[in-house]
């Protein structure tokens, strides 16, 4: 079984059911439902709808592009992301197109596009694992971004393999309930450190 989720709250079911597998099956995600999943990305909110990311993506199947990207993770991420079946590397303009200022929320624009397309991903059956181990420097070269640009992340795509698949310290990390802090730890009312919604009105 995929790993369980209890909410303290009601929530849609695509966010208790998207999760982060380290064994991935290798059967490959239809290309529509990869466009759909990207499309899910293109309509994210963005500050100035500057729209600030870019995906670089590839599949198994376009072997030496997929090499590419494969080869831009830390060692530790590039031995579970390999039986991905589709690797993609999200990137953000640093600076706004109208006036070339500072964007200081781009990331947080890509995190909302990756966070849209998980949604659209989990809804068709397919799991996104994203990655902060990249190698930011080799990227850059390999696929020749521009300096406005900046590697961020990975996300590697697809469908969980199930429990008797991969390596055993792989399974393992896919095994368990998943855990997050309450809310009284990151919502607070009134001031820092107070826990809540505030008094009801």
């Amino acid at each position: 079984m995929p790993r369980s989720t209890s909410p303290d709250y009601p929530v849609n079911e695509l966010i208790s059911q998207r999760w982060s597998p380290y064994v991935f099956s290798k059967r490959l995600i239809p290309r529509d439902d990869l466009q759909s999943i990207f499309e899910a990305a293109r309509w994210a909110a963005s500050s100035f709808n500057e729209q600030p990311w870019r995906y670089l993506v590839a599949s198994r199947d376009q072997e030496q592009d997929f090499e590419r990207i494969l080869s831009c993770l830390l060692d530790g991420n590039q031995a579970w992301a390999r039986e991905a079946p589709t690797l993609a590397m999200g990137c953000t303009r640093t600076t706004f197109s109208r006036n070339n200022k500072p964007n200081r929320v781009a990331q947080h624009d890509l995190g909302l596009a990756s966070a849209s397309l998980s949604l659209e991903a989990t809804s068709r059956g397919v799991q996104v694992h994203q990655m902060a181990g990249i190698l930011p420097d080799k990227a850059r070269e390999i696929f020749a971004i521009p300096q406005e640009f900046e590697p961020v992340t990975a996300l590697a795509m697809g469908y969980w393999a199930g429990p008797d698949s991969g390596a055993k310290e792989l399974r393992a990390r896919d095994e368990g309930v998943r855990s997050r802090r309450p809310q009284a730890e990151f919502v607070f009312a009134g001031e820092w450190g107070r826990p809540g919604l505030g008094p009801e009105t």
